[in-house]
């Protein structure tokens, strides 16, 4: 079993927001892989902001290049270790060049794109030329990942936060001035609400049930938001054979029937909850209260990460992003589909310098 490090526990919980213990439990329940800690912790209703795990750990700029005729285009982030570097003019020069060679690149790897030839110096490799650069401008710099696409439609670039955030859109239709219109506004949504998947149907089966599933045991993992029946079962139960305390049985007995009565029974005595309610999950699965309300939780989780299914920002009707995209087409008289979409944010999974300056100074200055 790999040993979990005190530093391990931090990350995660940076990336979840979830408490210390249960970081810790999470990573000795899945020996230390982190993407299964984190679905531990979804399992168990314990990471209190998924989105946290996209947590912005480092600095740098996204940027992307966009070919004359629109139709190949890369997208890249370059790592600093400061955000002073990452305004820097000579650093966003660079990632300037580092964007038009991956749009030109066969690689398809970032290893492969470092030992490509340098397009601006044919003598070095894309990696000795990030080395000349950390020469110049006096800090570590890493060419982190990059995504290239070729379309028979057209692509869309849109850079958001100075550069935090960059999305790379490939559509489907002819360029027009509403087409492009359209393909930015969607872009914008990209930047603004993360979306995983175009639409349903782009979506595995194997991650669809693994969805679905999250979203049955994190509801058995939120005893309070069950069907009153099933509620009622597991509290009895609870009661019944005595794996509540008397603390808890007292709190309960008192705050019954109150709405927040969940807020006065002890971590503990949740946990208790929980632990039944999970016995019965087959059980759960056949009701059909509890079935609805899995369903229409999955059904909100899937509008979440697919992109056409959103609530479209800009819209003053609510209408979602695909009704948007048939209304652009109608009213131009023309087909408009999204082909595909890469979402860099900077930093993403990696973690932070964290510097006290004063001590980094003095440091340097020999005291």
């Amino acid at each position: 079993m790999a040993a979990i490090t005190a530093a391990m526990v931090k990350e995660l919980r940076e990336m979840t927001g979830s408490g210390m213990m249960d970081c810790k439990k999470a990573l000795t329940e899945t020996d230390g892989n982190f993407d299964e800690a984190i679905e531990y912790l979804r399992k168990r209703g314990l990471a209190q902001a998924e989105k946290k795990a996209s947590r912005i750990a480092a600095e740098g700029v996204c940027d992307i290049y966009i070919s004359a005729d629109n139709k190949t285009g890369a997208i890249v982030e370059v790592n600093s270790e400061t955000d002073f570097v990452a305004k820097n003019e000579k650093f966003r020069a660079y990632v300037e060049q580092v964007a038009e060679a991956a749009s030109e690149t066969d690689a398809a790897s970032i290893e492969d794109f470092l030992a490509k030839p340098w397009k601006f110096d044919t003598t070095k490799t894309v990696d000795e030329a990030r080395a000349a650069q950390v020469a110049v401008i006096g800090e570590n710099l890493k060419v982190r990942r990059f995504v290239k696409f070729n379309t028979n439609g057209f692509l869309v670039k849109y850079i958001h936060m100075n550069g935090k955030i960059g999305i790379l859109l490939d559509v489907d239709a002819p360029m027009n001035d509403a087409t492009v219109e359209c393909a930015k506004n969607i872009a914008m949504q990209i930047a603004a609400m993360n979306p995983t998947y175009v639409k349903k149907e782009d979506i595995s089966a194997d991650t669809i049930a693994k969805e679905r599933e999250i979203v049955v045991d994190s509801s058995l993992a939120d005893p309070a938001s069950l069907p009153k029946p099933l509620m009622m079962a597991v509290i009895q139960e609870a009661i019944d054979s005595n794996k509540w305390n008397a603390e808890d049985k007292a709190a309960y007995e008192e705050q019954k029937n109150n709405k927040f009565w969940y807020n006065f029974i002890s971590d503990e005595g949740m946990q208790v909850l929980r632990d039944i309610a999970a016995t019965h999950k087959a059980e759960y699965l056949e009701n059909k209260i509890f079935a609805g309300l899995v369903e229409g939780r999955f059904s909100k989780r899937l509008k979440e990460i697919c992109l056409v299914d959103q609530e479209y920002v800009k819209a003053e009707d609510k209408e979602n992003v695909g009704q948007y995209i048939a209304k652009v087409s109608k009213d131009n008289g023309c087909s408009f589909a999204i082909n595909k979409f890469v979402r860099f944010e900077t930093g993403e999974g990696l973690e932070k310098r964290n510097e006290n300056f004063a001590e980094e100074v003095a440091k340097q200055m020999g005291q």
